[in-house]
Order: structure tokens, then sequence, then C-alpha cells
């Protein structure tokens, strides 16, 4: 049921725009080392690019709507997504000056051939495991995570739908498939945002040299890098759930003064660090 009063067109294209980008973005993700549906040179710039549609959905929601709940929570979507949308893309941007590339695949590939420490290279287990971005730029990866959360209004910062506050936000006058479509949208941002994680800083779909361990059956070591590849995403929702359950929802204040006065300069820091340890060890 669609009320009266709301503008129809963008009422209607809003739930479409949640749902898209978060799709589009998993048809770039590389869920194997010869398995994924667009393999683009400049991924990560892509991946940004769409995801940043996203925000529309929530906006236009809201303005369409024509209820104050519902604008509010759209204004509150706004300003949020923007603010962590910035953080995300330096944290990123980090991983790809010290892997040199802006491909996904090839940022896999370069946490897959071990260390090279003193001129020598080693390529063992432990070699392999703190090859990971993850253990490279631990700062960019909590700061990444965390803007993670706000860019997928998740709790602690699921504030554009502030029950409490808000009603139900941005999506106060939907119903039926529509409202449903938001939410398919928003779990299917935490899929897309818990891949580029898996693919950034968790070593994508290799596994300390177990996912070469079929070389001479491609279909089985592909099935076995899909499934290392979803291991690794599976726990990262399963991390989602469990702040959930955990921690309380911040004050939108305080949501806004983490991004700006606390994660922004820490990631812009971060990322002038990673930049000059690379020049100096070049």
């Amino acid at each position: 049921m669609t009320p009266a009063h709301v503008n129809k067109p963008m009422f209607l294209l809003a739930p479409a725009l949640a749902v898209i980008p978060p799709l589009v973005v998993m048809a770039m993700m590389p869920f194997a080392e010869n398995l994924f549906i667009a393999d683009v040179d400049a991924g990560v710039l892509a991946v940004f690019a769409f995801s940043s549609i996203g925000v529309y959905a929530l906006a236009l929601g809201g303005w369409s709507s024509n209820s104050k709940y519902a604008l509010l929570g759209g204004v509150r979507a706004s300003a949020q997504m923007i603010s962590y949308e910035i953080c995300l893309g330096m944290a990123a941007l980090a991983v790809c000056t010290i892997s040199g590339s802006l491909r996904l695949k090839g940022i896999v590939l370069d946490q897959a051939d071990g260390l090279t420490v003193h001129g020598t290279h080693h390529d063992g287990f432990a070699a392999r495991f703190f090859d990971w971005n993850i253990w490279k730029q631990p700062i960019g990866a909590i700061v990444f995570l965390v803007a993670g959360f706000a860019e997928t209004n998740r709790l602690p910062f699921d504030l554009p739908e502030a029950e409490s506050e808000l009603c139900a936000g941005y999506h106060t006058e939907y119903s039926s498939m529509k409202f449903a479509l938001f939410f398919l949208g928003e779990y299917a941002a935490m899929v897309a945002i818990s891949s580029l994680f898996t693919t950034l800083y968790l070593g994508g779909w290799t596994l300390f040299g177990l996912e070469q361990s079929f070389a001479g059956s491609p279909i089985v070591q592909t099935a076995l890098q899909v499934a290392i590849f979803s291991g690794k995403v599976m726990a990262l929702l399963f991390f989602f759930i469990q702040i959930r359950w955990t921690l309380p929802r911040f004050r939108y204040d305080q949501l806004m003064r983490l991004g700006w006065s606390r994660l922004i300069p820490v990631s812009i820091a971060w990322l002038v660090v990673t930049v000059g340890l690379k020049e100096a060890l070049r």
C-alpha cells in the first residue's frame, strides 16, 4: 500500500536504490582466484563509487514520505553515511598504497605470497598468516570495521531508524515489499562490507597456502577457495550480530563526534604514516 501524500516516483525508487548498490559491489568481489563476475582494474574505486549511491535510498525514502519522522531519519542517514564514507575511503586507500594496486584480486594476491624480511623471502604458515593486511594495517582495519558498522546502519550506529526517537525513521511510511527491500538492502550491505573487509584485510580466498591444495583439480580448488572466502565473511557477519546484542545505541552527537573528531583524523594520520613508511622502506 502506498500512502496518498507521498511523492510516488521517489517513494518507489528509494527501496530499489537500497538493494542495487550492494549487489553491484558483490559482483566485483573475487570469490576465488578464477571466480568473479567483474574483475575491474580500479575495483576499489568502483566499489566506493557504487556503494556511495546507497545514501540516496535513505535520503529519498525520508524526503518522499512527506513525514517529519521519516525526513529526520533521512537527514540523519545522509550526514552519517557521508561522514563515515571518508573513514572507509582513507582506510582502503592505505591498503591500496601498500599493495600497489586498486584491483581487488591484486590486493588478495599481494597477501598470499609470504613476507620478505631483510632480503630473505619466507612463505611458510606464519609468513603467510602475517602477510594479511590486518597485521600490516591494524589501525586502518579497526577504522574500516567501525565505519562499516556506521555505513550499514547497524547498532550501535542505527540512528537513521532509531525507533525510540523517530518511530521508525526513514521507512516509517513504508509497508509490504517496499519495506522489506530496505531491510534486504541493509543485510546485503552487511554482506558486501564483510566481503570487502575480507578482501582488503583477511587475504580473501587465501588461507596459508591451503587454497592451492587441489591445484590438479580446478573445480575442487575453486570450491575450496569459495568456502574459505565464505567462512571469513560468515565470521564477520556473526561479529556484526554479536555487536548488535552487546552495545547500546549512541546518541547522535556522539556518533558524529566519533566520526569527525576521532576516526577521520586517525584515518588521515594513518594514511600519511603508511605512505611515509612505504617510501622509507623502498
